[in-house]
């Protein structure tokens, strides 16, 4: 307050200093005007005295005498005449000045006027800052007692942050040990599993060996007892009820074909569309799915957890994914191919050497060795059995393949292309042992080897049919279609069940899924579980579980 009261008395004295300097000089004038006319006055009074004497003296001696000082007087008024005229000059000089001067005063009077508007306008707003400056030193102490109330805030959460970080370090911990022990068990079960299959496996043989011989046995006790009844034509009943017995119950090893009826799991796979699924061969319950956010997942198809997450390029799309014996491939638009090992969920070799995006990506059964199929018009083979990879052969053609599937026997392959036609291929040698053209009437999105040998292969197209080609002939001995059912990706996919009796396919529009039997053409079932168009879909050997599916929006379906 001391400050704006000295702020207040220095202006007040700028006023005075401005008011009062002016007219100063203006009284100093008017005072020297006023004596001015007041000698003028008296010098007046004078003269009028001297000429009233001097009349009189004219009136009462008219004598010579008199006539000369008439004349005198005459003279004397003469010269006071002369002189009262140049008073009065002067006094009305002064006058004037005096005019000039109360003109100037008057000017300077609506100046100061003015002025004391102006001042007043100043002190009105002085007065108004004065108070926006207490508003606002009123608003810096509440804005500094809010900055110091933030800084012990500030304080007290960089005290729990630190509290915090410590906290997650030690649950990083917990959790990356937890998710080490995690994996062992997980791989540990997929290897129990795996040798729980390999033993089934063995035991499935053993029991068909024995079946065989019971059979022959069988056989060769009718024989003979035929001989004994001296009859040796005709069928023998225990092995035509042996046949019908096989053929009735589709058993694939000791599990049979479970054609799917309703959902078992719906998961949530991928933040972006899927593009491929792929069972593992081996039948243990494993299926990796790809999808255009660049990564191949792994899950335990009986209980839908995802047992691993391999990532490819940034940026690119996975178009094609596989896996078996332990190792899983993934390839896409960044041309080249990625393979993982399971266990370790490393990548131990990153295949380079297709001028465009890699389409389609197969493993070879039981070998260590991967075909890839290509934008730029190729196939290629790459043996992977040593710590450096290694391609083999190119098998080059005039049409882009969008699919390859190799045979049980991994010497040949085939492939599927955009003119409709597919190509079977020696695979040690690189020669084309079949050209198959117009098979369908516009690009075939997927192709798949017979699972019980290799005469057959069901292919499925962008002209939504799917169709079963004889190999020898290259004539398609059945075709599947229906009204709800549309191939529009270049990735749609289709299947045989294990036992060859059904095929499969998912409709990119509706999102329905076709099975049709194969042996007389029809629609066996229609499965409704995807909102949206299916982009991948196969049919495993599990005990349990063999049927999944995925679709547009990354939701993996796998059914019971």
């Amino acid at each position: 307050m001391s400050d704006t009261m000295l702020i207040l008395r220095t202006l007040l004295q700028d006023r005075n200093e401005r008011e009062t300097n002016p007219f100063i000089s203006i009284n100093q004038a008017n005072a020297t005007l006023l004596n001015q006319v007041d000698a003028l006055q008296q010098k007046c009074e004078i003269a009028d005295r001297e000429l009233v004497a001097l009349r009189t003296q004219l009136s009462t001696n008219p004598s010579k005498a008199g006539k000369m000082a008439a004349a005198a007087a005459l003279r004397n008024e003469t010269r006071l005449h002369e002189k009262l005229e140049k008073l009065q000059e002067e006094c009305n000089a002064t006058l004037k000045i005096e005019a000039q001067e109360k003109a100037l005063a008057l000017e300077t009077a609506h100046l100061l006027a003015q002025q004391k508007d102006l001042v007043a306008a100043q002190e009105i707003q002085l007065q108004q800052q004065q108070a926006e400056l207490e508003q606002t030193q009123r608003a810096v102490i509440h804005l500094q007692d809010q900055v110091k109330e933030a800084q012990r805030a500030t304080l007290l959460a960089v005290k729990q942050y630190d509290g915090l970080k410590v906290t997650i370090r030690q649950l990083q911990k917990e959790n990356d040990s937890l998710q080490k022990e995690n994996y062992t068990l997980e791989f540990r079960l997929v290897d129990d599993k795996r040798l729980l299959g390999d033993e089934l496996n063995t035991l499935t043989e053993t029991i068909e060996s024995l079946k065989r011989e019971v059979d022959m046995l069988r056989s060769l006790k009718a024989q003979e007892e035929q001989r004994s009844r001296g009859s040796f034509g005709g069928t023998n009943p225990a092995q035509a009820e042996s046949k019908t017995a096989q053929d009735d119950g589709r058993q694939i090893g000791d599990f049979g074909v479970i054609v799917p009826n309703e959902i078992k799991l719906n998961i949530f796979a991928h933040a972006m569309e899927g593009t491929c699924l792929r069972y593992d061969t081996s039948g243990i319950g494993l299926l990796a799915t790809s999808s255009s956010d660049a990564t191949v997942k792994v899950f335990d198809a009986n209980l839908g957890h995802v047992l691993a997450t391999l990532r490819g390029s940034p940026g690119s799309s996975i178009i094609s994914c596989d896996l078996s014996n332990n190792l899983v491939v993934g390839a896409g638009s960044d041309k080249t191919c990625r393979v993982w090992n399971l266990r370790t969920q490393r990548m131990i070799h990153h295949l380079v050497g297709h001028a465009q995006k890699v389409t389609c990506v197969r493993l070879f059964n039981g070998d260590k060795s991967v075909l890839t199929a290509s934008s730029d018009r190729s196939l290629k083979v790459w043996d992977i059995s040593l710590k450096t990879y290694k391609q083999t052969v190119t098998l080059r053609h005039s049409s882009t393949s969008n699919c390859v599937d190799v045979a049980s026997d991994s010497m040949s392959a085939v492939s599927g292309h955009l003119d409709g036609g597919l190509r079977i291929w020696n695979l040690h040698s690189g020669e084309r042992t079949a050209d198959m053209p117009g098979v369908h009437e516009a690009a075939v999105t997927s192709v798949r080897f017979h699972p019980l040998g290799n005469g057959h292969i069901l292919t499925n197209a962008a002209d939504s049919c799917l169709k079963v080609v004889d190999v020898r002939t290259g004539m398609a001995i059945q075709t599947f279609r229906h009204l709800g059912f549309q191939t529009v990706h270049n990735w749609s996919s289709s299947a045989f069940s294990p036992d060859g009796r059904y095929v499969i396919a998912g409709s990119n529009s509706t999102g329905n899924i076709y099975v049709w039997d194969t042996t007389d053409g029809s629609l066996k079932k229609t499965l409704e579980g995807h909102t949206v168009g299916v982009c991948a879909i196969d049919w495993g050997r599990g005990s349990q579980q063999q049927v999944a599916s995925v679709d547009r929006m990354g939701m993996l379906i796998l059914w019971a």
